[in-house]
């Protein structure tokens, strides 16, 4: 993957000025040099229908300059500032790098990149130095050519020029930049109305771009805050998604779980919104987590066979239980992580990326979704609450075995409802629901390990089978089973005074 650096700048028209304001004097500024100009030349790539642009995300090849390669620019939320990854040139002038359009597939969804601007730009540069002569920040005075590509039949390609500056930090605050915006504005230059070249070029195209819906702007009913909890999990799904293709700690278990927490807001705001839309969502979103779950599944499962193995007799940690452990544990994450990265490329993922946004573009809402925020928010808390507290009653009145085993397990699956219904109403209801759901995360944590017990006892029953059948001894496997069993017991015991705390509201 290429280097990624973080970039704060600011733009400002310049009015056909065709010299740099004068910023001797400016506070922790202790000179400054120019550079040699640059002549630069980029290629911006897009989709047909700019879906990049239109979520403000740049990607271009541009030659000249001290950074010739591919750039692409992505938004953060702070401000002023984007991620940018590099990679370089090559000898493809058209096809972008595999690594840059992995990034951006969660947004491009199947459609290919194509070149839709070029950009054509001398630019003149001056450092901003600090005491010892460092760079602080660097202000460019650029005189930009731009033509649109890719221009229909009959249409006539029409090139348009401005000039602007641009202030970018290097190794100053951002305080630094508000004192140059200062001494810019005192000589009449004020911000760009675009923001970056690639939106000044595409004018009245980008407005007539597809853009992404927005969450409401306040919750005031039942119908705002449950769209407001799915607009929150589909940022974090598209957002993790180019780090699960990386490969990224932990990405993959947290894009599972933005996954589910929106199939499970479906199924606790079904009073507000039409289950002939969200049911079968819910089952694409299903789908996902199932998918996303292979590579999560391995590595919970690879991390309790170690511990169990470390706590196992060394005299029955034998080379042959050792190596069957080991390859069960790791020797599919290759295969687990691809099959992810194959499915994330696929047409049926983008298909569920697309109906989560045509839900909530135009939210299939019911009559209930129109009642006040908080008395929803809170009737829905209960309710998942209620059937949390059915199902582990139910569970703990039974005894050890596999019927207990099950009940716990759809009591985890409760929880985690109740769990995440109490998130979507935090922005509605404040610190009671705070604390609800903690007390909630705590009941699914402690019922999570129960069933990752079940299901490591399953691995290991399976081992012992092939071990077996090998000519090996099944009785390490029995004592590895039992060290896993008491794991289990420990939580079945622990369970009812955790209950206890947590079956309360507020």
């Amino acid at each position: 993957m290429g280097k990624r650096v973080r970039e704060t700048e600011r733009k400002y028209e310049a009015d056909g000025r065709f010299e740099q304001p004068d910023l001797s004097g400016l506070s922790k500024v202790f000179g400054s040099c120019d550079l040699d100009p640059a002549e630069l030349d980029a290629v911006y790539f897009d989709t047909a229908d700019l879906r990049l642009a239109a979520r403000r995300i740049t990607l271009r090849r541009r030659t000249g300059g001290d950074d010739a390669g591919w750039h692409l620019k992505l938004p953060t939320t702070e401000a002023d500032t984007r991620t940018e990854v590099h990679a370089p040139l090559g000898r493809a002038t058209r096809t972008v790098p595999k690594d840059l359009a992995a990034e951006v597939a969660v947004h491009t969804r199947g459609q290919k990149l194509v070149p839709v601007v070029r950009l054509k730009n001398h630019r003149e540069r001056r450092h901003l130095l600090d005491a010892a002569g460092e760079p602080l920040a660097e202000i460019a005075h650029d005189h930009v050519t731009a033509q649109l590509l890719g221009a229909g039949p009959g249409d006539k390609a029409v090139a348009i020029t401005w000039t602007e500056f641009e202030v970018e930090l290097i190794g100053g605050k951002p305080a630094l930049l508000d004192a140059v915006e200062e001494r810019l504005a005192a000589a009449g230059i004020q911000r760009s109305a675009s923001s970056s070249k690639l939106a000044r070029a595409l004018g009245d195209r980008l407005t007539a771009a597809p853009v992404p819906p927005e969450p409401p702007a306040a919750l005031h009913t039942a119908g705002d805050a449950a769209l407001a909890y799915l607009h929150e999990q589909l940022r974090a799904l598209i957002a993790l998604d180019p780090e699960v293709r990386r490969a990224e700690p932990d990405a993959v278990h947290q894009m599972r779980v933005a996954a589910r927490r929106m199939r499970s807001a479906l199924k606790s705001f079904r009073g507000e919104l039409d289950r002939a839309v969200t049911d079968p969502l819910g089952e694409e979103l299903k789908w996902l987590g199932t998918v996303l779950g292979m590579e999560r599944d391995r590595e919970v499962l690879a991390e309790r066979l170690a511990a169990r193995l470390a706590e196992l007799d060394p005299s029955l940690a034998g080379v042959a239980l050792r190596n069957r452990l080991l390859a069960e544990g790791t020797g599919a994450h290759g295969e687990t992580h691809a099959a992810v990265v194959r499915v994330l490329g696929g047409s049926h993922y983008f298909s569920v990326l697309d109906a989560v946004e045509t839900l909530l573009a135009d939210p299939p809402y019911l009559e209930d979704a129109k009642a006040p925020a908080p008395a929803a928010m809170e009737k829905a808390v209960h309710h998942d609450h209620r059937r949390l507290r059915k199902l582990v009653e139910a569970a703990l009145a039974l005894g050890p075995g596999q019927e207990r085993d099950v009940a716990l397990h759809e009591a985890r699956k409760a929880a985690k409802r109740a769990r995440y219904c109490a998130e979507a109403a935090q922005p509605v209801l404040g610190a009671p629901e705070k604390r609800h759901t903690s007390r909630m995360k705590s009941v699914q944590s402690l019922l999570g390990e129960h069933q990752d017990s079940v299901m490591c006892r399953v691995t290991i029953a399976r081992l012992a089978e092939e071990a077996v059948a090998a000519g090996e001894s099944a009785f390490p496997y029995g004592a590895l089973s039992q060290l896993e069993r008491a794991r289990a017991t420990e939580v079945e015991e622990h369970l009812p005074q955790l209950w206890e705390k947590a079956d309360r509201w507020p």
